[in-house]
């Protein structure tokens, strides 16, 4: 039983909650001790939060699970995974990170709230509403940002890095509603009643404004931000930013392997290899120049 409430629990996608060092790396603070203890805490606490989303999410929705392709195959819709425990377990979880997140910091308290309220609002009623689900899934990229930034002391971090970041969360939402349409085609309402306020040629309209505006936020960012150096020479991370935003188009127009971006992130290996040479060029330039 322990072991199918960790299937629930959605280990895998806790690489979503990576943002909320952000404020730690691009505030030059990686190193400092206390400070990245503090963010790591965060990160755990954030983990355990959404992991109790995941749960009522699925508990919510374990009747529509039941008839989709893949997800029927999950503990609580399966069986495999008595309610009861499922619901126990997600409530202990809640309360464990929120707790914990008080003792943390009470600005971190209020933005892991705001979270986990949001999130319970979208599994019941906001999830079926066009534009908006997109938008809520943004948000809460957002408050990760945020709760990292409401850890640590930041002296230097820039305001573009929550522009790009709801961008880039618009893009992989719409992106990934494209997806899930192409892949049901006619039956995409019956896995997930908000694809029918979708079509692809209006889901490619939102991508592409959406993708232009990351690569046009993250460039100014890339001049702009108070604590870069002044060579510029993060300028150097556009292309490999430009690139990880073509290839999951790529993805989303050629493929059905851009459903869900934290899957992407696992199992496509040209993605992981440009994440990864962005990661070296910001830490050489942040913190070696």
């Amino acid at each position: 039983m322990f072991k199918t409430f960790l299937q629930t629990m959605r280990v895998k996608q806790w690489t979503k909650n990576a943002f909320v060092f952000f404020a730690l790396v691009f505030d030059k603070q990686f190193f400092f001790v206390e400070p990245f203890l503090r963010t790591l805490t965060g990160f755990l606490l954030f983990c355990f939060i959404s992991s109790s989303v995941y749960v009522f999410n699925d508990l919510v929705d374990i009747e529509s699970d039941r008839q989709h392709p893949t997800k029927r195959n999950r503990p609580l819709p399966s069986g495999r995974l008595n309610k009861k425990f499922a619901l126990t377990g997600g409530i202990l979880l809640a309360i464990v990170s929120l707790v914990g997140a008080y003792l943390l910091s009470p600005a971190f308290f209020l933005i892991l709230s705001i979270y986990l309220i949001l999130n319970l609002a979208y599994s019941k009623w906001l999830k079926h509403v066009p534009i908006l689900d997109v938008m809520i899934l943004a948000a809460g990229f957002l408050l990760r940002v945020e709760g990292g930034v409401s850890l640590i002391m930041v002296e230097r971090f820039s305001p573009w890095l929550y522009v790009v970041t709801t961008l880039g969360a618009l893009y992989l939402g719409f992106g990934k509603r494209r997806s899930e349409l192409n892949l049901f085609n006619r039956d995409a309402g019956t896995y997930r009643k908000v694809l029918d306020g979708y079509t692809i040629p209006l889901l490619d309209q939102y991508i592409t404004i959406v993708s232009s505006a990351t690569i046009l936020s993250y460039s100014l960012y890339t001049f702009s931000a108070p604590n870069l150096p002044e060579n510029h020479a993060m300028m150097l991370t556009i292309p490999v930013m430009a690139y990880i935003i073509f290839r999951y188009l790529y993805l989303i127009q050629m493929t059905n392997e851009a459903g869900a971006p934290d899957e992407v992130l696992l199992i496509d290996r040209p993605i992981q290899i440009a994440i990864l040479l962005l990661a070296v060029l910001v830490f050489a330039i942040f913190y070696l120049s």
